[in-house]
């Protein structure tokens, strides 16, 4: 009986031992994870696909850093920004918008640059019946699948109908509303959408005859989707994608520095094959 008893206060006693030995200072208790520093890049619907494998391989080489991005038509992320969205990154699919931010002084100097150029498409089912062969005789559509003026691709397209003769010259094409462009067609239906992404489910589910959206935007989409015409430059003009870094009175110096980085990953020459891998044309200047 005693030695039970003598075995159990050496118990007790080693107990109290641990206890006070982890009670003290607290250097054995295991120390938070670092918070991430978050960089918001608000990157046109367009560049979807591409932004996301970006973004994986990035933040794989910098863990301490996660890349939060907002894909969008050009001009709703435009909107967001003008109204006091947190971003740190612009890339738009046009000039005209990064033009109005660089003009309300929120671009930071030296970082835009032109990165990549794209090519508007017509596109339809890959079962589809269509009479339409391309830009010139969209009008032969029952229904067009179109993105309003505000958003790039719906801007280039009312540009690249003018130049073919099929709409009235305008000041600003992308003035032109959609129900002007059907009246302009002979009253063909048109579904105006929001963004390119749009478009295409549009088409993909046949709710719209055809559509006119980015080359880019096709791409893991040919079982669903035929292209009927690449439209060329000479029709569209260039279709070139700026980026730059924007002023975010909330973004810290690591924020910034993060974000200044990124745009050098997403630039630099390295970057070039994953942009052509999704259709886009890296020779700009």
């Amino acid at each position: 009986m005693k030695k039970k008893l003598l075995a159990l206060a050496m118990v007790f006693a080693m107990v109290f031992a641990l206890a006070a030995c982890g009670g003290g200072s607290g250097e054995s208790e295991e120390a938070a994870p670092a918070e991430k520093t978050a960089v918001n890049v608000f990157a046109a619907a367009s560049l979807g696909s591409v932004m996301a494998e970006f973004e994986a391989a990035y933040e794989e080489e910098n863990p301490d850093v996660d890349i939060v991005i907002n894909a969008d038509s050009s001009g709703a992320l435009l909107t967001q920004i003008q109204e006091g969205a947190p971003c740190d990154i612009f890339f738009s699919a046009a000039q005209k918008q990064m033009d109005e931010l660089e003009g309300a002084g929120m671009v930071v100097d030296g970082t835009r640059t032109n990165v990549v150029n794209n090519q508007l498409v017509v596109v339809t089912q890959p079962d589809s019946k269509t009479e339409v062969t391309g830009l010139a005789d969209i009008g032969k559509a029952k229904s067009i699948a179109l993105a309003d003026g505000s958003v790039p691709v719906g801007k280039y397209t009312r540009q690249a109908m003018i130049n073919l003769g099929l709409l009235k010259e305008a000041e600003d094409p992308a003035a032109i509303t959609t129900q002007e462009v059907s009246d302009q067609l002979g009253g063909v239906e048109i579904s105006e959408q929001g963004n390119v992404s749009k478009v295409l489910t549009a088409v993909e589910e046949a709710s719209c005859e055809v559509g006119t959206t980015y080359l880019s935007d096709t791409i893991g989409h040919e079982d669903s989707i035929k292209i009927l015409e690449t439209v060329g430059y000479d029709v569209t003009g260039n279709i070139i994608y700026p980026v730059a870094q924007i002023t975010n009175p909330d973004a810290d110096d690591a924020e910034s520095a993060a974000a200044a980085d990124f745009i050098s990953y997403i630039t630099n020459d390295d970057a070039k094959a994953l942009y052509q891998q999704y259709g886009f044309d890296t020779d700009v200047e």
